[in-house]
């Protein structure tokens, strides 16, 4: 069984992209919808903030943890694997050898879209760059995750464009190949983030980070399958995260529980 955990509704982008890779599989979905946003804190509490997360998932008895996070992968995935004896697969390194590949065949550039959080830790250039790309150039967006969370993604939202647009309209003559969405509420604004940057290719660090999680678990023999079953837990709010999860999943979700997550 395959845990995954976000700061809230994010995550469940993965998720899609989990279903499609590994339909058999069965997973937890944990949103930690309490303490939302992760990308404005300090690098001490999202570490806290995501041992408890990862505790949570492993006491429901996960072979393996996706870091549905941005923030998280950034800030905390060494201190995650130090602490427990499992695969922890984040968003990073997918997402950036995915840009690289991207920018090789083009000029050379990639920007990288995060929380401020993300951004400030450097990780996904660095990784960009591990992989042979050196210009790399990155931007904090932190209205993008409130926007996801309460469905302003549209191309008609004014507010949702008006708000992009001051991320973005400096970097329309940077032209870059590869936007990577550091943050896996992102795809949801893609639309958005796609009439800004139109030449170039988004690249979904969740999506990503579910191709490398596969390869994970088949080289591990973790893949047991069990129905492609899900359940979900949050830290707060199930009506409001059931109701708005349709939007990231096309579908209803039924089957949402609430956990006291500072007991973990």
């Amino acid at each position: 069984m395959i845990g995954i955990f976000d700061s809230g509704l994010g995550g469940l982008t993965a998720v899609n992209e989990l279903k499609a890779a590994l339909p058999d599989e069965n997973f937890i979905y944990f949103g930690d919808t309490a303490r939302i946003p992760y990308g404005t804190r300090s690098v001490d509490t999202i570490r806290s903030y995501a041992l408890q997360d990862c505790r949570f998932l492993v006491s429901k008895g996960v072979d393996a943890i996706l870091v549905a996070c941005g923030t998280v992968s950034t800030n905390a995935l060494d201190t995650l694997r130090a602490a427990f004896d499992l695969p922890i697969v984040g968003v990073v390194e997918g997402a950036a050898k995915k840009a690289a590949e991207i920018a090789s065949r083009g000029r050379g550039r990639v920007l990288v879209l995060g929380t401020p959080a993300t951004v400030r830790s450097g990780a996904f250039g660095k990784a960009v760059r591990d992989h042979g790309c050196e210009d790399v150039r990155s931007v904090a967006c932190p209205m993008f995750v409130p926007l996801a969370e309460n469905g302003y993604t549209s191309l008609s939202d004014i507010a949702a464009v008006e708000i992009a647009r001051e991320y973005l309209e400096p970097y329309r003559a940077y032209a870059p190949d590869a936007v990577i969405l550091g943050c896996t509420h992102y795809p949801l604004l893609g639309d958005i983030i796609g009439s800004f940057l139109p030449g170039s290719v988004l690249v979904s660090s969740g999506a990503e980070a579910v191709a490398e999680l596969k390869e994970t678990l088949t080289r591990s023999r973790l893949l047991f399958g069990g129905g492609g079953k899900g359940r979900y837990f949050v830290s707060d709010g199930v009506d409001c995260f059931a109701e708005n999860a349709r939007r990231f999943l096309c579908t209803d979700v039924d089957d949402v529980t609430v956990t006291d997550i500072n007991s973990y």
